[in-house]
């Protein structure tokens, strides 16, 4: 079943002359339905008649940009940025237009926003408009006025969008169900109609029809105000979101070992492909469409390890969202429905690891290594734009497929914000791949994008040269980084220079003298000769050993200290 609302919305001026209500509701597009929708309503204060700017410009600068931020923003986030940021627009018009003398012309406005989201729904309100949900006959107010609570002072507001450069905004999250009706109405509606009447009248069906009906009746029941309704009425449910996926990990069991030509839920097991001790990786065969696939799997040996549950569920919306839009660059997660197991389902892709295609000792190919680096660096590009950081790019994780085409592979390590605790805390990374700053300190600085360039450089520089540009470092090691690399054409003279300086710059020792994103990265290598980098200058030696001036000061203190020893003890005295 695919995400399906039905919406109705209706507004009208009543006994004012202007209305100064505003609603709207926006879907994200059809190839993106995981992202839902977002409506919200706003109900501007006629402070000066610049309620309608208020409420207008509220709604839409949300509506408008809510699905332009990235997948793996938690919807609270999301709707906290967007309406500070408006607030705050707004709040900076209004202290103008008093320091100009318009101390009566202000623009303040109520909000009341939902965003339908996977199988969640997020509610984010300011002011005296209203959210309410009507499941199964029953309906909920979800959120409460921010007004004073007396007969006299009803329409004071204690909060509302505007009023200062910071706003408190209610948040609520809940469950989506099939059935749902969802209703924001300004207080020209609520004010003049109880509860059990908006029950009532939400049984009308469409949406649309709904919606009227509800504007209809507040305007007969005698209402002073402008009178506005959007209701939504849930009819199927969209993809499982992180939060989902979480609770189905928590709940479905681990699947045993299997043996070929075992079936789970329509998969049929043609092959063992790896198995860990944490995870298996087994080959299979999609019994419906007959395509082959990965499975996914814990070892029954972690099947109650709710850590290594929540970090599979994390990787797998993952990998959803990364191949949201675009897919080139990563291998795509196919989404399971009704599973009997927790399991994670990824597109099968004959070909071989660049670790594979190292240790086969294969001839260098200069032009491969450019290809393969400029597909590895943009498909970083987006995942970093993202938010998301791989923290663990090296030779195994690199993977190119029988059509030729690059893939980044294992996200399992890879934080978006919105990982589990254990995978945030783990020192992830492999230690020769690893950046300097990494080994600062007692705990070393959290691993960013910068972390995967470097790593991207290391992988190169191995590529071309056969050697890891620092050396070896095993995991109980500390990262060495006492001498600059060797550039890559002294070791195999078929890299062109331009190169050299392209791979030197990456795996620099100075965190200033490297890329600072992936796109730069890409340029230059999709630059190459036309346009080569500078050749990178030699780390100074301070830089590459910071207590190499402390040593020397030692010796050269001990070296006094012993021949004032040796003056004192064995030259003769005058």
């Amino acid at each position: 079943m695919s995400f399906d609302v039905d919406i109705g919305h209706t507004s009208a001026c009543g006994l004012r002359e202007h209305n100064e209500d505003f609603a709207a509701v926006m879907r994200a597009d059809a190839h993106e339905p995981g992202r839902g929708l977002i409506a919200a309503v706003a109900d501007g204060v006629s402070t000066g008649g610049l309620g309608r700017e208020a409420a207008q410009t509220t709604v839409m600068s949300l509506v408008q940009d809510f699905h332009a931020a990235p997948a793996t923003w938690e919807t609270t986030v999301v709707l906290d940025r967007l309406i500070g940021a408006q607030n705050a627009w707004l709040a900076d018009h209004n202290q103008r237009r008093r320091g100009a003398g318009n101390e009566r012309r202000a623009a303040l406005t109520t909000l009341t926003a939902l965003a339908l989201q996977g199988q969640t729904w997020t509610l984010a309100h300011v002011g005296d408009t209203r959210a309410w949900l009507l499941r199964r006959g029953e309906l909920q107010q979800l959120t409460q006025d921010h007004a004073l609570d007396h007969p006299d002072f009803r329409s004071q507001l204690t909060r509302a969008i505007g009023l200062d450069h910071t706003v408190r905004v209610d948040y609520l999250q809940g469950e989506l169900h099939l059935g749902d009706t969802f209703v924001l109405t300004s207080d020209g509606v609520h004010g003049v109609l109880q509860a059990d009447r908006l029950r009532t009248l939400l049984a009308a069906a469409p949406a649309q029809i709904a919606s009227e009906a509800l504007v209809e009746a507040a305007l007969a029941a005698g209402s002073q105000d402008n009178v506005t309704a959007v209701v939504m009425q849930v009819a199927g449910l969209a993809p499982m979101r992180l939060e989902d996926s979480q609770v189905r990990a928590r709940q479905l069991p681990v699947p045993p070992r299997m043996k070929v030509g075992d079936v789970l839920d329509g998969y049929t097991i043609t092959a063992l492909v790896a198995d860990t001790g944490v995870h298996r990786l087994y080959q299979a065969r999609d019994t419906a469409s007959r395509a082959l696939v990965a499975l996914k799997t814990l070892h029954e040996s972690r099947a109650s390890d709710r850590e290594e549950r929540a970090m599979l569920a994390h990787e797998a919306w993952l990998g959803l969202r990364v191949t949201e839009r675009e897919g080139q660059g990563f291998v795509r997660v196919r989404e399971v429905r009704d599973p009997s197991a927790f399991y994670t389902v990824f597109d099968w892709h004959s070909g071989h690891t660049l670790e594979q295609l190292l240790a086969a000792e294969r001839p260098l190919d200069v032009a491969e290594v450019v290809h393969a680096g400029l597909s590895v660096a943009r498909a970083l590009g987006r995942m970093h734009r993202l938010g998301v950081v791989h923290r663990d790019i090296k030779p195994g994780n690199l993977h190119r497929g029988d059509d030729g085409q690059w893939r980044v592979l294992d996200l399992g390590v890879a934080v978006s914000g919105r990982e589990p605790a254990s995978t945030r805390s783990l020192h992830a990374g492999t230690p020769s791949y690893m950046n300097p700053e990494q080994w600062e300190g007692d705990h070393g600085h959290p691993a960013d994008a910068g972390s995967d360039l470097f790593a991207l450089g290391v992988t190169l520089y191995q590529w071309l040269t056969g050697k890891l540009p620092y050396g070896e470092v095993e995991p109980w090691q500390t990262g060495r980084f006492r001498r600059d690399p060797v550039p890559p054409s002294r070791v195999h003279p078929a890299v062109p220079i331009w190169l050299d300086h392209v791979v030197l710059k990456a795996v620099s020792r100075d965190p200033r003298q490297r890329f600072e994103t992936a796109e730069e990265f890409a340029l230059a290598l999709e630059r190459g000769a036309s346009r080569p980098l500078n050749a990178p200058g030699s780390t100074p030696l301070a830089v590459r050993d910071p207590a190499l001036l402390w040593k020397v000061a030692c010796l050269i203190s001990l070296g006094f200290n012993a021949l004032l020893v040796v003056w004192l003890l064995f030259l003769p005295k005058g």
